[in-house]
């Protein structure tokens, strides 16, 4: 076995650690399993509005917050942003816009850094912050120190690129 493929074979094995799961781009979804409930508090908001593959508005009562995801970035501006976006409204309707947040802290815009899952109809939570990285579409993002997954969103990231998915498919 050379060196190669025993640092790939880790890399799986601690992403399987994780819970991420596989993806491709035939329409399945890597679904991570997560008791949310069980593993962090969480709160549980509804879809407003998606401004980007890493920011999102939530309401609950009469408050509103500005969600910015935790430990990961997406393309902002040009044509790949709207791939982003789109991509993460498709997850997020996966739990019909109810999502569950898990603040972190405030950012220097006082938007609510936070992990975000999505309840689907298997009653898995699929971790947004995670799979969008997975995915391809945002890269991890090291400004949110606090973040409890930065060593798994940087799995992702290196195998999200190893399969060109995403931003990171180049001719």
């Amino acid at each position: 076995m050379n060196l190669k493929t025993f640092l790939s074979g880790i890399a799986l094995i601690g992403l399987g650690l994780i819970g991420v799961g596989y993806t491709n781009q035939n329409s399945q979804r890597a679904r991570k399993m997560a008791n949310v409930e069980q593993q962090q508090k969480y709160e549980v908001w509804q879809l407003k509005s998606i401004d980007d593959g890493d920011t999102l508005n939530v309401v609950r009562d009469n408050e509103e917050l500005k969600i910015r995801f935790c430990g990961i970035d997406a393309p902002d501006k040009k044509q790949f942003s709207i791939q982003a976006r789109e991509h993460l409204r498709e997850l997020v309707e996966l739990g019909n816009g109810e999502l569950l947040l898990v603040p972190i802290e405030k950012d220097g815009s006082q938007r609510t850094v936070a992990e975000v899952y999505v309840q689907d109809s298997e009653s898995t939570a699929i971790h947004l912050n995670m799979q969008m990285i997975r995915d391809g579409y945002a890269w991890s993002y090291y400004a949110h120190n606090n973040c409890s997954n930065q060593e798994g969103f940087i799995l992702a990231e290196e195998l999200a690129r190893r399969e060109g998915l995403g931003i990171w498919n180049r001719p």
